[in-house]
């Protein structure tokens, strides 16, 4: 699990679990370059990091053709990368019927377009290390199973699942792994947003599906550091789910 010597990007890296994440990292000796849109926030995040130099990225991944020269411009200043951690995203819970297009379009966009991005600026010459690189993205349990008014943000979820399996193949070549983890419930600000706009019953049902209790942002991490450090090292192309049992139902 040491990460002595490698630098990692982690986009949404100013909250939740891209936070909690980043955190974690440096504490296994990894040289962060979190990113997101609120400077303030990542600042407020890289003085909680351990060890260093870390730096601070700002950028909308929502511009998605614009990230593989940001990323080829990120590596000129602070040098090659080791690793990513896409676990910026948007969360939408909304039924099909009042869910308009242009939502559609935006939370595609964010969780699944900048993903692709993202790699397609990670595996550039020059960016990733020469000995090669890990990918890890943020999927859900909601791209594994259904679940009534997840629709769009289930289907940008499980196509990160697919992107894992396909990206994995195509990228071996390059000594690149990638994977992702799947989380259930986490107690993450976004999720405080989404029960906010359930009913309390609803909030009482989620909850009781995890066997093992909501999880915290903490659990996740450990996972994503697992699988960035060389006890991942034979792991490609795989899934990680997190979910307290969730999916066991």
């Amino acid at each position: 699990m040491e990460l002595v010597g490698r630098r990692i990007l982690v986009t949404g890296g100013s909250s939740g679990i891209g936070r909690e994440t980043s955190i974690l990292l440096s504490r296994l000796g990894a040289e962060l370059v979190i990113v997101g849109r609120n400077p303030e926030r990542l600042e407020a995040t890289r003085s909680r990091l351990e060890g260093g130099p870390h730096h601070v990225e700002e950028i909308d991944l929502s511009d998605a053709i614009k990230i593989p020269d940001w990323f080829k411009s990120v590596s000129k200043k602070v040098g090659t990368v080791h690793g990513l951690v896409h676990s910026a995203g948007t969360q939408l819970t909304k039924p099909l019927r009042v869910t308009s297009l242009n939502e559609i379009e935006e939370t595609m966009r964010i969780n699944v377009v900048a993903a692709l991005s993202l790699v397609k600026g990670f595996r550039q010459k020059g960016v990733v290390d020469a000995q090669g690189g890990s990918v890890v993205f943020l999927s859900s349990v909601m791209g594994l199973v259904g679940q009534a008014g997840q629709a769009t943000y289930s289907a940008t979820k499980g196509a990160l699942v697919s992107l894992t399996k396909s990206l994995a193949l195509e990228l071996a070549r390059e000594k690149i792994r990638v994977n992702s983890v799947a989380p259930a419930m986490v107690r993450t600000e976004m999720m405080d947003t989404m029960f906010q706009s359930l009913l309390p019953e609803q909030v009482a049902a989620i909850v009781s599906m995890h066997p093992l209790g909501i999880g915290t942002a903490e659990d996740v991490a450990n996972a994503i550091a697992f699988l960035l450090a060389d006890s991942g090292r034979w792991i490609t192309g795989t899934t990680l789910v997190i979910d307290g049992g969730y999916t066991a139902h």
